[in-house]
């Protein structure tokens, strides 16, 4: 014996769901977009919309143009910096040895 609603999946009030409760659809047009690994996607869009220079393809995430000859270049992806990285590029060896001589000398001179 089952338990539960016979009409699973719906809410009270739900009427139907065609065209004719949600008004016309808009005409459409699909574009085709590639990506550098030679995917192709093509998302539509309505005739009227404009259409980006750029979709990220949904397979890979790369960035995907209109062009199958001449993708997007992928993005250049830098590696996460420590704190210790971003203080190296900013100061020498020499300075540091110095800021270190200067918190050493106040630590005991207190």
């Amino acid at each position: 014996m089952a338990g539960g609603s016979a009409i699973r999946g719906s809410r009270v009030g739900a009427g139907p769901m065609g065209e004719a409760e949600r008004g016309e659809a808009a005409p459409r047009m699909w574009v085709s977009f590639w990506c550098s690994r030679g995917h192709e996607s093509k998302p539509s869009f309505a005739v009227d919309a404009a259409v980006p220079d750029e979709w990220d393809c949904p397979r890979c995430g790369l960035p995907a143009g209109p062009d199958k000859d001449n993708p997007p270049a992928p993005p250049k992806i830098e590696p996460y910096k420590t704190h210790l990285a971003y203080v190296k590029e900013r100061r020498s060896d020499d300075d540091g040895a110095a800021i270190l001589a200067e918190a050493l000398e106040k630590l005991r001179g207190a």
